[in-house]
């Protein structure tokens, strides 16, 4: 079971919006020297949807190549096409990607029978371990627990990001699930009481920024250690806050690029964080003991 820090890793891009695949190595490193625990590769902060097909898989493919086995990289494959879900799956299975991480169909808006008919024919068709990632406020589609509950009875679907914030589900999941079977804390505002009440982690974007913190809170919250892990976080509060201040990944992108770890490209719809929220996004940097 992949536990603790995951970071849900940006697509650093140059100043035109081609894919800077030097700093992709760079942040792939700065993630192996800080002691990240895993890596998302071209999730939503990895601007999956902007990214075409072959980008998509050559990105998941440079950062398994960069990682070299070091720690676990979970491949973003989801899709609101079964069938291309299906493909980009076994495509990051041939190449080495540890297990799959699947957001639920977004747009098309499936039934609860849907979903579950749309993970089920995935982890049929493709023997990797996947994680079901639940974030209805960008996909306007709820999978409710019993949904969850069903599909973890699947061998194969090991675990799901629940990136709703509403901990009582979180806690309702935890109950009821098989042990075997990861509850992820999707929202890192929320993630340390979630892994406080038996979560096995977080798929964090703040850990694009603070690494080392991000580890060692969710060190402290699988250990238990409450009061450590409590007070580590209202450090780190502000970052959970204001790297949402306009939709991810835009502020953490601005944030790592005023680090110096990428450059500012960033790729249309999406647009350079906002000139009003520059000295916010720099102030929680600040805060954070991140700059």
């Amino acid at each position: 079971m992949i536990r603790g820090s995951i970071v849900a890793l940006v697509t650093p891009m140059t100043a035109n919006g081609d894919i800077d695949w030097p700093a992709l190595d760079k942040i792939v490193d700065f993630h192996l020297d800080k002691g990240t625990d895993a890596i998302v590769a071209v999730g939503t902060t990895g601007e999956s949807p902007t990214l075409d097909y072959d980008e998509h898989l050559d990105v998941i493919r440079a950062i398994i190549n960069r990682v070299d086995g070091r720690i676990p990289v979970i491949a973003g494959t989801g899709a609101n096409s079964t069938q291309e879900a299906i493909e980009l799956t076994e495509r990051a299975a041939k190449a080495g990607a540890d297990a799959c991480l699947l957001v639920t169909p977004y747009y098309n808006k499936p039934t609860q029978e849907g979903l579950y008919q749309h993970f089920k024919a995935i982890a049929e068709a493709v023997d990797i371990p996947q994680i079901l990632y639940n974030v209805p406020g960008r996909t306007a589609c709820d999978m409710l627990p019993d949904t969850v509950l069903r599909l973890s009875q699947i061998d194969n679907i090991v675990g799901i990001k629940e990136a709703t914030g509403d901990l009582d589900r979180a806690r309702e999941l935890i109950n009821k699930v098989p042990t075997d079977f990861a509850v992820y804390s999707g929202d890192d505002a929320t993630a340390i009481e979630l892994i406080l009440m038996g979560g096995q982690g977080n798929i964090s974007v703040t850990a694009n920024v603070a690494p080392s913190e991000m580890t060692e809170l969710c060190r402290l919250g699988l250990q238990g250690d409450t009061e450590a892990a409590r007070e580590l976080q209202a450090k780190l509060m502000p970052l959970h806050k204001n790297l949402f201040v306009e939709a991810n990944p835009i502020p953490v992108k601005w944030a790592m690029a005023e680090m110096k770890l990428i450059d500012t490209g960033i790729r249309l719809p999406l647009t350079v964080l906002s000139e009003q929220y520059h000295e916010l996004v720099r102030s929680s940097l600040r805060e954070s003991g991140i700059i």
